[in-house]
């Protein structure tokens, strides 16, 4: 972590234990509202030997105590922007100000505001080891799904990219991935029954998007794992919704499907995630992303890419399943007016199922 400074340190430590002396607010408290470790944010006001919290994380600090209203309720939380009033804003810039002039030992200017672009924490769960190979899975759409001329390798037009399954998935991530990782290889290809992975495109970190219906690795690799989920297949587009059937240690199950009005529309879907050693080289990992749907697919990518809610939920995954070598998350995925939402897994109704089902952390 980088050298901090200490007077941004006892700032951050008396605004914490001084904003309001009525409320008494705990390290685990602030940490569990903005998505962190209580030892990260511990070191963070650590003025003996601080570490630098990066910009972004300056603004949910400004953003908390702007108002008093961030500590109401049953638990803290960092409102959203829109909630704060003209008062709250006014304190947050104030506020905001004053701890980038404390990180930086300079005046805000513009230079010194947050610049885009991606910079995740070295335990992000797409951040991989410099230099190693990353490949991202899709399938390949079935052959009554290809009817499309630019789908035809005879075309002139032909565009291979319209073969892919969970397209959106895969332009999400794989930008995502380049941009975290910008010195390893990062590929991606189709698969089927007929075109299977190389011998060593086995020995990558594998990221393997889509479920079983199509998805002949994920299919594969979930059976060479020892994960109490399975997903149970769709039967066709009219029969069955199929969806992720759970055994507990007790050996009850559990079942999880997406959930349509009466009319056939999505409401909600249902999304995996699966992270662990990659069976055929233990020193890489495989990554599985899939969902009932499509939506939910992308909605398991979105949750880890998008910028209002990849550190609030990959923080809820070190805290959850930091001491575990593989975990899995079964989550709901909320779909409004037809897009699929990013899930907030720091909500709880928002998680389905959890394994391993006693935390590591």
């Amino acid at each position: 972590m980088t050298e901090g400074s200490p007077p941004l340190a006892e700032r951050l430590r008396s605004l914490r234990k001084e904003a309001w002396p009525e409320v008494q607010i705990t390290q685990k408290q602030l940490a569990d509202a903005f998505g962190l470790s209580t030892g990260l944010l511990s070191s963070w006001e650590n003025a003996a030997k601080p570490t630098l919290p990066p910009p972004r994380r300056l603004e949910s600090y400004a953003t908390f105590f702007a108002t008093i209203r961030s500590t109401e309720g049953d638990r803290c939380r960092v409102l959203p922007l829109a909630e704060l009033n003209e008062a709250e804003r006014q304190a947050r810039e104030k506020l905001l100000k004053e701890l980038r002039h404390l990180r930086d030992g300079v005046e805000e200017t513009d230079a010194a505001a947050p610049k885009p672009g991606l910079v995740p924490p070295p335990d992000h769960l797409w951040q991989f080891p410099e230099g190693q190979d990353v490949i991202i899975v899709c399938a390949r759409l079935p052959p009554y799904l290809l009817d499309h001329p630019y789908a035809n390798p005879e075309s002139a037009d032909y565009v291979e990219l319209y073969t892919y399954a969970d397209l959106d998935s895969l332009i999400e991530l794989y930008g995502h991935i380049r941009a975290c990782n910008p010195t390893n290889r990062v590929t991606f290809r189709t698969t089927d029954e007929r075109n299977r992975l190389k011998r060593d495109e086995y020995n990558s970190h594998l990221i393997l998007l889509g479920g079983v219906d199509w998805n002949v690795q994920t299919r594969q690799l979930l059976d060479w794992v020892n994960l109490p989920v399975r997903q149970v297949e769709r039967d066709g587009d009219s029969g069955p919704l199929g969806g992720f059937e759970v055994t507990h240690p007790d050996g009850s199950t559990g079942f999880f499907s997406a959930r349509l009005d009466d009319d056939g529309h999505l409401l909600s879907d249902v999304a995996h995630l699966y992270h662990g050693a990659n069976p055929f080289n233990r020193k890489r990992t495989v990554t599985v992303c899939n969902g009932t749907f499509g939506r939910g697919t992308y909605g398991v990518v979105r949750a880890l890419t998008d910028r209002l809610f990849w550190d609030r939920n990959q923080g809820w995954l070190n805290t959850r399943f930091g001491g575990a070598e593989s975990f899995s998350l079964i989550s709901r995925v909320p779909v409004f007016n037809s897009p699929g939402l990013t899930p907030d897994w720091t909500l709880a109704a928002n998680r389905l199922h959890e394994w391993p089902e006693t935390s590591t952390a």
